[in-house]
């Protein structure tokens, strides 16, 4: 009899605080926002702690395996959290350092091309009777020396600054801005830091605390802890792979095919190709946008060939790289991408795959259960 009135307790109370969510929906949607954006700097500093704890990890098993003194042991977890953080900046700086020279010489280079477009604009106006009579309009209004652009574009800026009302209002909000950024980052990396450092313990007090509190479903509540954080592992390691292989490919079929910027598209693309599907195409954009500055045709060929290369990375081998390190078939990743997606943009498509993965192992290993 007591147990059945504490089912009918717990069945009651969970229909009323879900009648509370529904009647009172704006209200808890803008309190949740207010705690996620409190929390903000300590939710960045687990994912940065996530990631880096995968680089850690690798770096502890391969550090000092034979030394015994104690001094060094002691150190291992901060020299590897060190190591850890100073190779995925050498990663993005090693990026930058590749994609951004590229990006200003194709800017220089389309800058420099201005003039000469509008020397021939205005020769095709002269040559024609028609357009004759706005040639020396025209030529008032675009010159075509560098400099006298240079000093169009400089007397532009400053009229707009001068227009715009409440530039210092802008100033400041921009520089709050810039400053509150900072500071989250900062508190972001600091608590990432003591997270890095005292894992084991914090995991240790969490396992304390589901035990005591929620015995029964306990070692329900670790396997499904453990599935979904294997699936992260994973599809980080996963995606990780298929970006630089996308980005091997693409740098081979450029020199292949004679494309300018080959090296530095390829970085771009397989830096991009870290968002799942879509990411690529953004990376093409960009590429297929410097190319239009040496050749048309060369930038629509590109654009070809990008799209036969992501209908193959996105069929065959992304599904079997990803799909395969998680334990996730192919048809499904697809599905998960879909749908994450289009629930919440790339954020979800980098969520859902392994969301999916864990929802699968957790069935089939349900299904296994209840079948022997």
């Amino acid at each position: 009899m007591k147990t059945d009135l504490k089912k009918y307790a717990g069945l009651l109370t969970g229909l009323f605080l879900l009648y509370l969510c529904i009647r009172y929906w704006d209200g808890f949607v803008s309190i949740l926002s207010l705690a996620v954006n409190a929390a903000a700097p300590l939710i960045l500093g687990a994912v940065i702690a996530y990631i880096l704890n995968i680089l850690m990890s690798f770096f502890e098993r391969h550090y000092l395996k034979k030394t015994k003194s104690k001094i060094l042991l002691r150190s291992k977890r901060m020299v590897c959290i060190l190591l850890a953080f100073v190779s995925l900046i050498g990663i993005v700086a090693l990026v930058i350092c590749i994609i951004l020279p590229e990006l200003i010489n194709c800017a220089k280079h389309l800058f420099a091309e201005i003039p000469v477009f509008v020397e021939d604009c205005l020769e095709v106006f002269e040559n024609n009777d028609s357009f004759a009579q706005y040639a020396n309009v025209l030529e008032a209004y675009l010159p075509t020396d560098l400099s006298a652009w240079e000093d169009k574009l400089m007397s532009g800026l400053k009229a707009l600054m001068s227009g715009v009302g409440g530039v210092m209002s802008s100033v400041v909000s921009v520089v709050s801005s810039v400053f509150s950024t900072i500071v989250t980052s900062l508190v972001a990396l600091i608590f990432s830091v003591y997270l890095l450092l005292d894992k084991e313990k914090l995991i240790s007090q969490g396992k304390r605390i589901i035990s005591t509190y929620l015995p029964k479903n306990g070692k329900n509540i670790f396997y499904v802890l453990e599935t979904l954080n294997d699936s992260f592992h994973r599809f980080i390691v996963g995606q990780c792979t298929e970006a630089v292989v996308l980005g091997v490919l693409c740098i081979i079929g450029m020199w292949i095919f004679r494309f300018p910027y080959a090296m530095m598209i390829g970085v771009l693309i397989g830096f991009t190709a870290l968002i799942p599907i879509a990411g690529a195409y953004i990376g093409a954009g960009v590429g297929a946008f410097m190319i239009l500055t040496e050749s048309p045709l060369k930038s629509l060929l590109f654009l070809v060939f990008i799209v036969i290369l992501q209908q193959l990375e996105g069929n065959l081998i992304y599904p079997r790289v990803v799909g395969s390190s998680i334990g996730l078939p192919g048809i499904w990743v697809l599905a998960a991408i879909t749908i994450g997606g289009g629930l919440m943009g790339i954020p979800g498509m980098l969520l859902a795959v392994p969301i999916m993965a864990t929802l699968y192992r957790l069935l089939r290993d349900d299904m296994h259960k209840r079948n022997t």
